[in-house]
């Protein structure tokens, strides 16, 4: 039977609906929790060219370094004032004031989406007060994440602003300063104090390839349950016990699921050692959202947006910022959930009898009251799954959509109380 949708509000049994069954998200919330990153900030990619990108891929956020150049942030800026973007940006290696001054320049602009904390401290050492993090100790991160944290939140101009954690320093600290928490909880037993907050989201780099760089069985749905311990850089070696040396202990499993929390760089690349193909990597990355938004990750961040030969292949766009079949396919995919958000959310009574364990469905709803029942497979190269989506009654118009046919229905139903489809690797769409 079909899950509860990630993030859905009970509003009414809207168009078709009913008063019991699976509760529908907002179209226009799933599609707020795409992002990509971007490398603006290291000169490499060109900001009228991000720009278009964008647009066509309907991404609305990106990820970059941070900087004190004026005329970089104002490359920000212009990028939201033409394609409407907002940046999670990284701060300033060790210097909080700093950090500020980047943040209050774009916030007061309208294109800051959040304050980062540093990016994998484990290969880029944090300085702070003199200390420099190392193998043998995280303390000035934990402490340039503190005051980093308490200086947004006495900013009046940023106060509302949300904080992410900094990337990979929970689960690589060695020595037990709590980073593996958002606030540290009473007798967690750190050398910071209890009480010391850090963050408001938990933040990770969990790349789909993981270590192995092996296509398998649901590997983006893993990729993104918080719960699992697996080839990949997630919640559990993070936030639950953290992976450097014997670790440490964090949140229970039970809590990880609800903790907020983004993914900031995710990704596999179609180039050199452990690539894929582009069609892999297209039909793997429609996957990767929408299995994002199912287990309740605020923003997903692919990295990267445009492929670079210095920084690798793993780009929705070519080296031309001409698009990749990623990019093809997820503009078909955002093309066909276009919507301007609000209205009434209801409910649908689907249900999806003996679901391969490899078949996972997000039920959305549009402003008009359109449900569009997202049901995707994750099967590794060479499996097909054949199956029924019960609607839970009869309407008079279905449509079915794949992302990577096009933006016109693959099928078109009168009357029906269900739908039979076949699957492997990508997903389809019902709309009713």
């Amino acid at each position: 039977m079909g899950g509860n949708a990630g993030g859905g509000e009970i509003g009414g049994t809207g168009t078709g609906g009913s008063a019991s069954g699976v509760a529908a998200a907002r179209v226009s919330d799933f599609l707020d929790t795409l992002g990509v990153c971007t490398h603006i900030s290291q000169g490499v990619d060109d900001p009228k060219q991000v720009a278009n990108a964008l647009t066509y891929l309907g991404i609305g956020h990106i990820r970059d370094d941070g900087s004190t150049n004026a005329a970089t942030l104002r490359k920000f800026i212009d990028l939201h004032n033409s394609a409407g973007t907002t940046v999670a940006l990284l701060p300033i290696n060790g210097d909080v004031a700093a950090s500020i001054a980047e943040w209050q320049t774009l916030a007061s602009a309208g294109a800051l989406l959040a304050a980062e904390g540093p990016n994998e401290p484990n290969n880029w050492p944090v300085t702070y007060h003199g200390q420099t993090s190392s193998s043998t100790t995280s303390l000035p991160i934990a402490q340039f994440q503190r005051d980093l944290y308490a200086a947004v939140k006495a900013n009046s101009q940023l106060a509302g602003l949300a904080v992410f954690h900094s990337s990979e320093a929970g689960g690589s600290e060695p020595d037990n300063v709590g980073l593996q928490f958002l606030t540290i909880p009473a007798g967690a037993g750190t050398s910071m104090p209890d009480g010391t907050t850090y963050a408001d989201f938990a933040n990770t780099h969990n790349y789909v390839c993981g270590h192995q760089n092996r296509l398998i069985d649901n590997v983006a749905w893993q990729a993104t349950d918080s719960t699992l311990n697996g080839d990949w850089d997630g919640m559990f070696v993070e936030y639950h016990h953290t992976w450097w040396g014997a670790g440490f202990d964090g949140y229970s499993l039970s809590e990880l699921p609800s903790i907020p929390k983004v993914s900031t760089e995710t990704g596999w690349t179609t180039s050199g050692s452990g690539s894929i193909t582009e069609e892999q990597q297209g039909r793997l990355f429609l996957n990767l959202y929408l299995s994002g938004f199912k287990h309740d990750w605020a923003y997903t961040f692919i990295y990267m947006l445009h492929d670079d030969p210095i920084q690798g292949y793993w780009g929705l766009v070519d080296p031309s910022y001409q698009p990749k079949l990623s990019g093809l396919y997820l503009h078909n995919l955002t093309t066909i959930l276009t919507d301007t958000g609000g209205g009434t959310l209801g409910r649908l009574d689907y249900t999806i009898p003996d679901q391969p364990p490899t078949v996972h469905d997000l039920l959305l709803q549009k402003s008009n009251g359109t449900f569009e029942l997202v049901v995707w497979d994750e099967r590794a190269p060479g499996g097909t799954d054949v199956f029924t989506v019960n609607l839970g009654s009869t309407f008079t118009s279905v449509r079915v959509y794949d992302p990577t046919v096009g933006t016109s229905a693959v099928n078109t139903l009168s009357h029906v109380s269900s739908v039979s489809l076949t699957l492997s690797d990508h997903p389809n769409i019902i709309e009713i």
